[in-house]
């Protein structure tokens, strides 16, 4: 048995009409392959870069996002570590600061008062932790009268001057009050953000 039905025929092509190439029909022949090649080649290499745009986009976009995670992160450590150091200020250092800042501080509004007001008796109200150190302006200001007396029911820090028909009130402890609060509510809020 044959299997020839099962195989192509190359004969018959051979036996067929005859092709005849002109160098013009060869040089468009040859013209035709190189427009298709190089179209080939132009499409693969924008295809190619356009993979690579994609591919160098995403790169970025993680790399940016990486790093501002990474920031965020940062920022929230050092935070995170500074809250304590500020939270020891406002509890240690200020408090006594504000107190050695009293008389200074009294120092400047009398004189700040004087100036508009004229040289007037002064008196000045003070709890007793203040009221020794408060004793120092008569040296420091003589050309002053002032009296100074001790209300024990003013905390540290809180004073009231008196100088003619003019009031002024000093609260310490409501300064330091107001700046550890606001120390909480950066805090608050940080943890809010980065949450």
């Amino acid at each position: 048995m044959s299997i020839a039905h099962l195989l192509d025929d190359f004969g018959s092509i051979a036996r067929g009409k005859p092709i005849t190439l002109t160098d013009v029909l060869l040089e468009e022949e040859r013209l035709e392959a190189f427009e298709k090649g190089y179209q080939a080649g132009w499409d693969d290499c924008v295809k190619s870069q356009i993979e690579d745009g994609r591919r160098i986009t995403a790169d970025l976009v993680q790399n940016l996002q990486d790093f501002s995670f990474t920031y965020e992160e940062a920022h929230a450590e050092i935070l995170a570590m500074l809250h304590p150091l500020l939270q020891q200020i406002t509890t240690s250092v200020l408090p006594a600061l504000s107190h050695a800042m009293l008389a200074p501080r009294i120092t400047e509004i009398l004189t700040d008062l004087i100036a508009t007001h004229g040289r007037q008796q002064v008196k000045i109200v003070a709890g007793p932790d203040d009221r020794m150190i408060l004793q120092t302006l008569s040296a420091d200001l003589p050309e002053l009268s002032i009296e100074v007396t001790e209300d024990p029911t003013l905390a540290s820090g809180q004073v009231y001057l008196r100088l003619g028909d003019r009031e002024h009130a000093l609260d310490m402890q409501s300064v330091l009050h107001g700046i550890e609060q606001a120390i909480s509510g950066f805090f608050m809020e940080n943890r809010k953000a980065v949450a």
